[in-house]
């Protein structure tokens, strides 16, 4: 259980801002057993902009709750995933090859198709929430009439927190190990049964407090996953760091999708 511990911290550590006891540190032992709790990272994500919506929305709109729920999270986690959606825009909007792609991904530098695609994963998780909150089969034009919308927000950072996990196992690193930012995390060796079991229980846990349909979403979300692997298999031979990154944005959006989707239709 000790050994359990300073792996979720270790875990903790690296994908989020949160402080934790100085004797945790970027160990690689801990580091490639990391994985097994980045679903559950999405619990702590998930949790802290569930509280910035409650909060925010007993004294202003549901929209500037939504909005400060967001914002939450991307402080939360210093916009790990969002920077990697980025680079991965740039990097295969602007790069013909592999090696201009891969090029363009390691600048630090954001550009136009970077810019661009921020702005519209954004709004679009900023509008789906917004129906979800509309849709929520318990709607009483209250955040805290509306468990569903509430629990979507946990379901949706955890759930597409697997989708890398899977993307690890399922394909290869084609970076330095040294300098890419999955590479202290997969130490080149991939994922393994035994983080990938307990990745699957915390990912898929908050779809116990849902109707047994709201598990449909995970169909989506796998399909997504697999077509942007292929996508990145096709021309860069695997993924990177960024485009796990990009990876999770993209499962999170699919999961409020396809969350409203169901509800609109039962």
């Amino acid at each position: 259980m000790q050994e359990q511990w300073k792996i979720w911290l270790t875990t903790v550590m690296y994908f989020t801002r949160i402080r934790v006891p100085s004797s945790i540190d970027h160990s690689p032992t801990y580091l490639q057993k990391a994985p097994r709790y980045l679903p559950a990272v999405g619990w702590l994500v998930g949790g802290i902009s569930v509280l910035s919506f409650l909060a925010f929305s007993c004294w202003l709109s549901a929209e500037t709750a939504i909005l400060a729920s967001m914002i939450a999270g991307m402080l939360v986690t210093g916009a790990f995933h969002e920077d990697g959606f980025a680079d991965v825009c740039d990097g295969f909007g602007g790069g013909w090859t592999k090696d201009k792609i891969l090029l363009i991904m390691k600048d630090s530098r954001i550009g136009a198709y970077g810019a661009i695609g921020l702005m519209c994963m954004l709004g679009a998780k900023f509008l789906l929430l917004r129906e979800l909150f509309r849709w929520s089969p318990v709607n009483g034009g209250h955040a805290w009439n509306n468990p569903n919308l509430l629990l979507a927000m946990v379901a949706g950072h955890s759930l597409s927190r697997l989708m890398p996990v899977l993307a690890m196992r399922w394909s290869v690193n084609v970076t330095d190990v040294e300098h890419s930012k999955s590479g202290p995390v997969t130490g080149g060796g991939g994922v393994g049964m035994a983080e990938l079991a307990p990745a699957t229980i915390f990912a898929l846990a908050p779809f116990l407090f849902f109707p047994w349909y709201g598990l449909l979403v995970v169909l989506p979300v796998l399909g997504v996953t697999l077509g942007m692997l292929r996508w990145f298999r096709k021309w860069i031979g695997g993924y990177t760091g960024d485009c796990l990154g990009a990876i999770q944005q993209v499962a999170e959006i699919v999961v409020y999708l396809g969350l409203v989707a169901i509800w609109k239709s039962t």
